[in-house]
């Protein structure tokens, strides 16, 4: 272990995050240049890569709730983000399986579809945005998995 990080949760955590915003740009990006499928591939390969590190994120977030200070005040924000955190793993999960499915079966997907998974693709950044608020909350409000300076 990294002995300056509490846990690997923080390490972790951002990976996700980025890979979503870039899926999502990528998938407006295939819509406005539909001629160009390799973008939609390439927002599939990034939502597939942000689900597993959403997943790894996930675990290591409730792993390390166990070995950090927390306030009381915190714990109902705690209960919160994983909530949140549980709802977007479960569903942006469920859109990569889904956009992997059509990739490897090589479906070709109607515009309609194409719109559909852009407007999948924001709804998923708005529950990263709900967990992180409150993941962001639990570190710069409560201090969760800060250590005071030396």
């Amino acid at each position: 272990m990294i002995d300056w990080a509490p846990n690997l949760h923080p390490l972790l955590v951002h990976f996700p995050i980025a890979l979503l915003v870039t899926a999502a740009v990528a998938d407006t990006a295939s819509l406005v240049f539909s001629s160009h499928p390799w973008l939609r591939h390439l927002a599939t390969g990034l939502y597939v890569a942000g689900a597993a590190m959403l997943l790894a994120a996930y675990f290591t977030g409730r792993s390390a709730a166990t070995t950090v200070r927390m306030p009381g005040m915190a714990h109902a924000v705690l209960d919160e983000h994983w909530t949140w955190a549980l709802r977007t793993t479960v569903y942006v999960c469920t859109v990569a399986a889904g956009r992997l499915a059509g990739l490897v079966l090589r479906r070709t997907w109607h515009p309609n579809l194409a719109r559909a998974l852009v407007v999948a693709s924001v709804l998923g950044l708005a529950l990263v945005l709900q967990t992180a608020e409150r993941g962001g909350r639990l570190v710069y409000e409560y201090g969760v998995g800060v250590a005071a300076p030396r």
